[in-house]
């Protein structure tokens, strides 16, 4: 049996839990951190990423960070990639219990997927840090190149987790609770090398850990299937099989 054809078999599964990084948004277009055409390379602001994004600039250069999160960090015109579609299909077929993601992108929603914990937030949840009030990404986008403000004069800050500040306990212990109870975890398109999310893998206690990264990863020496290609390819491969057995 090919690898392929394990995954597929895999996939046909119950209790299937996904877990995945900035390489599932790669294929549409959003770029990631760590590449060689990452977001840490680029050169063209004052600081590096992981200080224009921290809560510290936020704080006392806001005019600075929304300059840099409008710039670089949302893509509104980015759709599903195959990746995504399999997913969704996966959760709508009963097999697929929750899909955990470190991106902010909102992609899986977007392809259908109802159970979704987002780690690091989300782009499209924006609140007014005076009065509460919430907005969605296309209100924010329409103050593009000022600091975004509410009617009532205060900012509104997007519920993206930044540097310096911690994950949601409510949505981190959901993740906990899905990938102890998973018996098939995929981990697909992250290098596992931010805590405390790639600490997450800790919980797992299933049958089959399967690593879908296109380099190596730590965890390799605990995945009983290891794929180092795109992983939307992968997945549709995958699917293939399944609909056409």
């Amino acid at each position: 049996m090919s690898k392929i054809e394990e995954l597929a078999e895999s996939l046909k599964k119950k209790h299937i839990v996904f877990f995945g990084g900035a390489g599932v948004s790669t294929e549409s277009n959003i770029p990631d951190f760590r590449s060689s055409d990452g977001l840490y390379q680029k050169k063209t602001y004052k600081y590096p990423a992981e200080r224009m994004l921290s809560h510290s600039m936020y704080e006392y250069d806001p005019k600075a960070f929304y300059d840099f999160y409008f710039n670089e960090m949302i893509y509104p015109n980015a759709i599903p990639n195959a990746a995504h579609e399999v997913l969704a299909k996966l959760e709508a077929m009963g097999n697929l219990d929750a899909i955990i993601t470190q991106n902010i992108d909102g992609l899986h929603q977007a392809a259908g997927s109802k159970h979704v914990y987002e780690l690091h937030g989300s782009v499209h949840r924006n609140t007014c840090q005076q009065c509460g009030a919430h907005y969605s990404l296309n209100e924010m986008l329409k103050q593009k190149g000022q600091i975004p403000r509410c009617a009532c004069g205060g900012i509104i800050k997007p519920d993206v987790v930044l540097y310096e500040e911690g994950l949601d306990a409510q949505i981190l212990r959901g993740a906990i609770s899905a990938i102890n109870n998973a018996d098939v975890l995929i981990v697909g398109g992250t290098s596992l090398v931010v805590y405390p999310a790639a600490g997450l893998l800790d919980y797992f206690h299933g049958s089959q850990l399967i690593l879908i990264n296109k380099d190596a990863t730590a965890y390799d020496s605990r995945a009983d299937l290891i794929f180092n290609e795109s992983i939307a390819k992968v997945l549709s491969e995958a699917m293939e099989l399944i609909e056409n057995a």
